[in-house]
């Protein structure tokens, strides 16, 4: 599935079911286990804890990050289970499409009593 809108919807649609078979009150891990989990029985390719190097304009390495889920190769997924999203976890989100030079990012929140989905496009 290397629709990038297809593979958004089953993304989003995951997430979804997860909240509702879940809640809310678990730790990220395991929203973060069962997304991957259920992703690749839906035949995606999920890398989970994917180191991203952050270079400076010199190719010098100044940073590491850590996302959440690796979707495709097409998709960073960063997952959050906070009462609310803030300005600093789409900033998060920003930065990893920025360091990796891909184009879609999503950051789920299963936290909060109504899950939430946010698409970003690079």
């Amino acid at each position: 599935m290397n629709d990038v809108y297809a593979l958004a919807d089953v993304i989003r649609q995951t997430g979804f079911e997860i909240h509702k078979y879940f809640g809310n009150g678990f730790l990220e891990k395991v929203y973060e286990n069962s997304l991957a989990h259920r992703l690749r029985k839906a035949g995606c390719s999920v890398e989970q804890q994917v180191a991203i190097k952050v270079y400076d304009e010199d190719d010098f390495v100044v940073g590491d990050y850590v996302a959440d889920l690796m979707v495709n190769d097409l998709f960073i997924v960063e997952l959050k289970a906070a009462k609310a999203l803030s300005g600093e976890n789409e900033a998060q989100v920003l930065h990893y499409l920025k360091a990796t030079k891909k184009r879609h990012g999503m950051l789920l929140n299963f936290g909060a009593p109504k899950y939430e989905v946010h698409k970003y496009i690079l």
